[in-house]
């Protein structure tokens, strides 16, 4: 056996172990480094409002805390306004839900001349087996609710922490970080600090703008209908559709759709068509246009870091991929060396051939040319007349 065999395998077991050693540290420490990330972002968009404060003589942590405050206020009484109206409207739910009942099937004995009574439904649902298992999972289920909403309130106070950090520290973390890095680096470092500010202010600006225009379609259509609450369920609406990726459009439409079912089970499909035409003129028009205007980056591109984000990071991915990719390709943009580009009509859509005749006239000068050169054996030529023999 060659000498330097044992310690290759041993090097390769080593190596091995530390694979697998690191892979099960990933997979243990993906929640905190998601949070990590979500963290980062959050700091880098209140940054400019910190420093704006901090500009001024305020102590940077004391500007922190005053932001995160505010936004908590906010935050908490959106929540308690929206709650007390949703628990009102439940209870105006509850109280009405026979009238519901009754209507309903009077509708279907007329259409479909049927006998049903509310009696003989409301005891077929009370004894049905689906809805003893529906109330026996929700009471099985409540341990696993009160477990995932402590489990999100602890994810949400580790995002806060660490954003709070990262914004009132940035000073002292751009120079540990640059203390590190040669003089010619430092500069590329803070440079790319610079750009993922701006694109984050940029994203956070865009989703602003969409959730104000998002609020006011949906105000309209809600005070058209005449659904109560029409102001602060449009802000509703248009807070929750834009911050929250994926599943935040199904959400901010739920609400309106129950609110409006409490006035008229119809008016609840009248919003519900709203929402989906709505959305799919954000998603392909408004959208598009906004984020290519306040990140400067294509909307393909837009789209496409998007459903990439998703696929790798699900929903943390969705809200952070945008502001991402438009930070690395302003960075990476000025390492690009760019040409003047030629003067060529196929630059502009144009053909490269060269000007003549248009191509019907062509087309008839190919098909006549030899019924000419026949006639002009017998006929002569527009010189003269034919020769003689």
């Amino acid at each position: 056996m060659p000498g330097w065999l044992p310690r290759a395998m041993a090097l390769a077991l080593a190596l091995y172990a530390c694979f697998q050693l690191g892979s099960w540290a990933f997979d243990q420490l993906i929640g905190l480094l998601t949070n990590v990330l979500i963290a980062f972002f959050l700091a880098l968009a209140i940054e400019p409002a910190v420093g704006r404060m901090a500009g001024r003589g305020m102590r940077r942590g004391l500007a922190t805390f005053l932001v995160f405050l505010g936004l908590m206020i906010f935050g908490v009484g959106f929540v308690v306004l929206l709650g007390s109206m949703l628990a009102g409207q439940i209870v105006d739910m509850v109280d009405e839900f026979p009238k519901y009942i009754d209507s309903v099937i009077n509708w279907v004995n007329q259409t479909f001349h049927t006998e049903l009574s509310r009696v003989e439904v409301q005891d077929s649902l009370l004894h049905s087996d689906w809805l003893q298992k529906y109330v026996q999972n929700s009471a099985t289920g409540v341990l696993d609710v009160s477990t995932t909403v402590l489990g999100g309130l602890f994810r949400l106070l580790t995002i806060f922490l660490f954003s709070f950090y990262f914004a009132a520290d940035g000073p002292r973390l751009r120079r540990a970080l640059c203390s590190v890095l040669p003089p010619a680096r430092q500069t590329e470092v803070l440079r790319a600090w610079e750009i993922a500010v701006d694109k984050t202010g940029g994203y956070i600006y865009s989703r602003g703008l969409m959730a104000l225009i998002s609020g006011a379609a949906h105000y309209v259509l809600l005070v058209i209908l005449g659904v109560p609450y029409a102001p602060a369920l449009a802000v509703w609406v248009g807070l929750v559709s834009q911050f929250i990726p994926t599943i935040g459009t199904y959400l901010a439409g739920a609400l309106p759709m129950l609110i409006a079912f409490t006035v008229d089970p119809w008016y609840a499909l009248w919003v519900l068509g709203f929402v989906v035409i709505y959305q799919q003129f954000e998603n392909y028009v408004l959208q598009p246009k906004l984020t290519a205007k306040t990140v400067d980056i294509h909307p393909a591109v837009a789209f496409g870091s998007v459903i990439a984000g998703t696929a790798l990071l699900g929903a943390v991915g969705a809200l952070v991929a945008i502001p991402a990719v438009a930070t690395l390709q302003a960075f990476l943009g000025a390492y690009v060396k760019r040409y003047d580009v030629t003067d060529d009509p196929r630059v502009h859509g144009g053909s490269s051939r060269a000007p003549g005749r248009p191509l019907p006239s062509r087309i008839r000068r190919l098909v006549n040319g030899p019924r000419d050169a026949r006639r002009g054996g017998t006929e002569g030529t527009p010189d003269g007349p034919p020769p003689q023999r």
